[in-house]
């Protein structure tokens, strides 16, 4: 039997207007937000990686030897992320979405989940805490219709919302699915990695 093409999209285009700057560009334990998120995909794992953003974020996912897509317009929200990415990875099984601000995201949880999806493809699969869901989640190919006529600034939580019955979740530790949208959280994150080392 051939194996699930699997895609992933790397989504790194959004505004930061809650951290008030480039947060892709902040850095935690010496490293950026962005390359710690691209350091986090099992490339193995995936047919394509396709890292949507602008600049930096493009340079440093080519660097990655990943695909890249210019977010020309990130106003128009989180649909046009989606969109972007997964008109390029059209001829695949299932896609994985992954977010790039969530800096404890470790590569070997995100195998996981792909592997997950492996034995359920008919699913949609996603990273969850004691029954919340966060990301990254992996959508099969009969749903990517409806995530290519997502609007505005919403994602892939939609079209979960609206097939809860379809949904397959992994528990994983807290911290791997917080995502740092403000300052104070990044602060929060260095601190307790400090505190863990003494």
């Amino acid at each position: 039997m051939e194996k699930l093409r699997i895609g992933c999209v790397v989504m790194a285009a959004g505004q930061s207007r809650r951290f008030g700057g480039d947060k892709l560009r902040a850095v935690l334990e010496g490293e950026t937000l962005l390359e710690r998120a691209l350091e986090a995909v099992p490339a193995e794992e995936f047919c394509r990686v396709v890292v949507v953003g602008r600049g930096a974020v493009l340079e440093r996912g080519a660097a990655h030897g990943f695909e890249t897509v210019e977010n020309d317009r990130p106003e128009e929200g989180l649909s046009r992320t989606v969109r972007l990415g997964l008109e390029r990875l059209l001829d695949c099984d299932g896609v994985l979405f992954q977010v790039a601000d969530q800096p404890r995201l470790r590569r070997e949880t995100v195998a996981a989940l792909t592997a997950l999806w492996r034995a359920h493809p008919d699913k949609i699969v996603g990273l969850s805490h004691r029954g919340i869901r966060g990301n990254p989640c992996l959508f099969p190919h009969r749903f990517f219709r409806e995530l290519l006529q997502l609007e505005g600034d919403t994602g892939g939580g939609k079209v979960i919302r609206a097939h809860t019955e379809d949904l397959l979740t992994m528990e994983a530790p807290e911290e791997e699915l917080l995502d740092v949208d403000d300052r104070e959280t990044l602060a929060r994150l260095a601190k307790e990695q400090g505190e863990a080392q003494h």
